[in-house]
């Protein structure tokens, strides 16, 4: 696990690959295959809000989905409290499901619309805890919309009826009726007004401090990922470059991509917002470059770069995948 197989945590990923076959031309003889995890390593301990951040098409969804169960990997393993878990059947898997759940990012689409918000709340329970009487499943909903700041006269209506603000309160709410252990947070806020990300990060705080809740959290803003996290994973091209404390990520960032990333978020200079213009684009995952996947843009990148990849090395406090770090080019 390149250096990661010292840490035990609540979940473990060892190895994942994904491969997505993508439609071609009918007379084509070559099937496009797009790589979207690349060999992730990871271990996310028992308590932590564990970040995931990178660009659009790095493989942070991917990896949320498998972690899940909603997608399968092409190769490598998925661990949750020290059993593998991405190789059972449903059957098998459905004492974790209840330990392990969702909020996805789009408040508007993960609710079903044709479902009250007791049904779409009830409904984990009565797949996952079958034995629960009606009076339970009716006492749990209430209890848990309480808890995220819900009035629990709004299981009578429908999504519809409410703001994404609201949609998102209930969408944490199912995540947390099952009393899980984990959840992935896939751009939870993304969708939202900044006026209620911050209503919404409170919330999943305040869970993470009463529940003793693990996160796995996907995002793109940086700016999220310092007032939420406490280590933070930076992916390109579905690999993990850097792997740091948030502090220390924010303090001393080390691969020359998470540079980019800090130096593109917009700051307030001479009364405007200025910012960094990013070079390049994110090469095609369907015909990856050789090397070093960040190499085509790369200022510190030089011929090594170009011919071999880079492995997650330590480099002080943090881990990194970068040649010129381990050579002291950086």
């Amino acid at each position: 696990m390149t250096g990661l197989a010292e840490e035990r945590g609540l979940v473990e990923v060892r190895g994942l690959e994904k491969r997505f076959a993508m439609p071609s031309h009918f007379l084509s003889r070559e099937k496009p295959v797009l790589h979207a995890l690349n060999g992730v390593d990871a271990v996310i301990r028992r308590g932590e809000a564990f970040c995931v951040v990178g660009e659009s098409g790095c493989g942070k969804t991917t990896l949320g989905r498998i972690v899940m169960g909603l997608t399968e990997p092409s190769n490598g393993e998925v661990h949750f409290d020290g059993s593998r878990i991405d190789d059972l059947g449903e059957t098998r898997r459905r004492p974790f499901r209840a330990r392990m759940q969702m909020v996805f990012q789009n408040p508007y689409a993960s609710l079903n619309p044709r479902r009250s918000v007791f049904d779409t709340l009830a409904e984990p329970l009565r797949h996952l805890r079958p034995r629960m009487r009606r009076a339970e499943v009716r006492e749990a909903v209430e209890a848990v919309m309480l808890a995220v700041g819900a009035d629990p006269k709004w299981g009578r209506r429908m999504p519809h009826e409410f703001s994404g603000g609201q949609r998102q309160r209930i969408a944490i709410a199912r995540a947390l009726v099952t009393d899980p252990e984990f959840i992935v947070a896939d751009e939870p806020i993304s969708a939202l007004d900044v006026s209620i990300q911050a209503q919404i990060l409170n919330l999943m705080t305040k869970a993470r401090e009463e529940r003793g809740l693990t996160y796995l959290f996907i995002t793109h803003d940086l700016n999220v990922v310092r007032h939420f996290g406490d280590r933070v994973a930076v992916m390109y091209l579905g690999r993990i470059v850097e792997l740091a404390d948030v502090v220390e990520l924010f303090d001393r960032p080390r691969h020359p991509y998470t540079r980019l990333l800090l130096e593109a978020i917009p700051k307030l200079e001479g009364g405007s917002f200025e910012r960094e213009r990013q070079p390049g684009e994110l090469p095609n995952p369907i015909k990856p470059p050789p090397g070093c996947a960040f190499a085509p843009r790369c200022p510190l990148a030089d011929e090594r770069c170009r011919a071999e990849r880079p492995a997650l090395k330590p480099a002080g406090p943090a881990r990194v995948a970068c040649f010129a770090v381990e050579e002291g080019r950086d």
